[in-house]
């Protein structure tokens, strides 16, 4: 990171930049584009919260929470999940802590907002983030959601 990265809601202004970020080709699996999470942002209303991540004037990276999610509603409807759920990293950007970033300042708006834990969703396998969430203290909860493993951490 050569500057202070910061998070900033998607404008008319940036909206373009925001829909040509690219995460790296091997990473296109893992996570979806920009588009289908502003779409779902647009579907949700409230409940997402999408932000670009910024480092001096450039974009370099798009994050997106959701807020108060119903988990498994027909189990049990008092069970609502707050955290992360998308996190695309520019290619050309990786590596430099952006991600990291990214994550801390999604738990830092969560603990704003009264939320004790951090729920996030990953791919599993060789190229997927599992390991990336482990290093920041994600731990598994032995659940799935969509074939994705449930990960969460304690606030």
């Amino acid at each position: 990171m050569t500057r202070s990265p910061r998070l900033e809601p998607v404008t008319p202004a940036t909206v373009d930049a925001a829909l040509a970020l690219r995460v790296h080709p091997r990473q296109e699996r893992n996570v979806a584009p920009v588009a289908t999470s502003l779409a779902e942002a647009y579907a949700y209303g409230e409940t997402a919260w999408p932000r670009l991540i910024l480092d001096g004037d450039r974009i370099v990276g798009f994050v997106m929470a959701f807020l108060d999610i119903a988990w498994r509603e027909e189990e049990d409807p008092s069970d609502r999940r707050s955290g992360l759920w998308r996190l695309n990293i520019a290619a050309d950007a990786q590596g430099a802590g952006y991600g990291r970033f990214a994550v801390g300042a999604v738990a830092a708006e969560l603990r704003r907002r009264g939320h004790r834990r951090m729920y996030v969703t990953w791919e599993p396998g060789e190229d997927g983030p599992g390991e990336f969430y482990r290093r920041l203290g994600f731990r598994t909860t032995g659940e799935e959601s969509g074939g994705q493993v449930v990960g969460v951490l304690d606030l």
